[in-house]
């Protein structure tokens, strides 16, 4: 109901900004945000196929090229595909009070620094460290969202959630067994990208495609000096660029878009957990296609985390009614 003295204008920012989404099992639009964050992992999950075969590249090098490629894709969409959309948010901006307009400006810029730390260390790990040392990250990316979620966001969770978390938190130990000289690495990209979860969640009102533009255009910026510095040189393989594309388009814009969709619609701590989606499907291509090394330690860990997903969604993979968080 509109208050009667607010204006329609001011109404509509404020619920732009303040309204809270719908939580997980909700309405039907869950069903639509869920799917969406499913299918940007799963996207995720094939991302070694195009990175492994560009080892032989500098890591600053192929992110250089794919932030670059990024900024210049989405600013192209933004300023003549999407001009209307642009305008509005420009006027949605300067209407919002300082305060509100100071937090969504930080909240995005930071969103950008996250990122570009994110996908550097990413790289890094996945072709100088090993594609598992990399799958480890996103295992501990999930617990660590759940838990930042639950102190910032004071998300809630049933007990069938935590015992998931507590699933999870079991396989990552089983895993990090001989791995102890990885487990640094891992941290620091699943915390970038933990942290990026829970603070984009507060980021709301503003169209998410022009948000995740600002912050790659962004992240550009940040990365532009050190170019001519770090840049090992102009790549002249053809081969190189047609990668550097496919990374850009479709496991860089298109399920990060997907992401901050998503979390209109679901908590960050359910992100979390589908996160794992990612790191079960590295293990499996590390495994079936590139033939790494495993061991009994390592197939129990990874069964269990499939163990926790499917008990921290029980509720929406097997249709049961919501009730009360405890």
């Amino acid at each position: 109901m509109q208050p009667a003295n607010f204006s329609r204008s001011e109404t509509r920012t404020d619920l732009l900004l303040l309204v809270d989404y719908p939580s997980d099992f909700n309405s039907m639009k869950f069903s639509k945000y869920y799917l969406a964050a499913f299918i940007s992992f799963m996207i995720w999950g094939f991302f070694s196929l195009a990175l492994k075969p560009l080892s032989a590249y500098a890591s600053l090098d192929i992110l250089f090229y794919r932030v670059f490629l990024c900024a210049v894709i989405m600013s192209v969409i933004c300023l003549f595909f999407r001009k209307r959309v642009l305008r509005e948010n420009v006027r949605l901006l300067k209407a919002l009070p300082a305060r509100q307009r100071n937090r969504a400006i930080l909240l995005t810029l930071s969103g950008g620094i996250l990122l570009t730390a994110n996908w550097f260390f990413f790289i890094y790990v996945m072709n100088h460290i090993s594609i598992k040392a990399a799958s480890f990250a996103y295992l501990v990316c999930p617990i660590m969202t759940t838990v930042i979620a639950y102190f910032v966001l004071h998300e809630k969770l049933s007990k069938w959630q935590w015992t998931a978390v507590a699933i999870s938190v079991f396989s990552c130990m089983l895993l990090s067994f001989n791995n102890i000289a990885d487990i640094a690495y891992s941290m620091i990209v699943a915390a970038s990208y933990a942290f990026y979860l829970v603070s984009q969640r507060k980021n709301v009102g503003l169209d998410k495609f022009l948000v995740l533009t600002v912050q790659i255009l962004f992240s550009a910026l940040i990365l532009l000096p050190f170019y001519p510095v770090y840049s090992e040189g102009v790549p002249t393989e053809l081969s190189f660029y047609a990668l550097i594309f496919v990374i850009a388009l479709l496991f860089t814009i298109i399920p990060l878009y997907m992401n901050l969709y998503a979390l209109q619609g679901v908590t960050s701590s359910t992100m979390g957990i589908l996160l794992y989606i990612n790191p079960l499907m590295n293990f499996a291509i590390a495994l079936f296609y590139f033939h790494e090394q495993i061991n009994s330690i390592q197939i129990i860990g990874y069964s269990l985390i499939l163990v926790s997903i499917i008990v921290f969604n029980e509720r929406f993979i097997f249709g049961r009614r919501r009730t009360a968080l405890v």
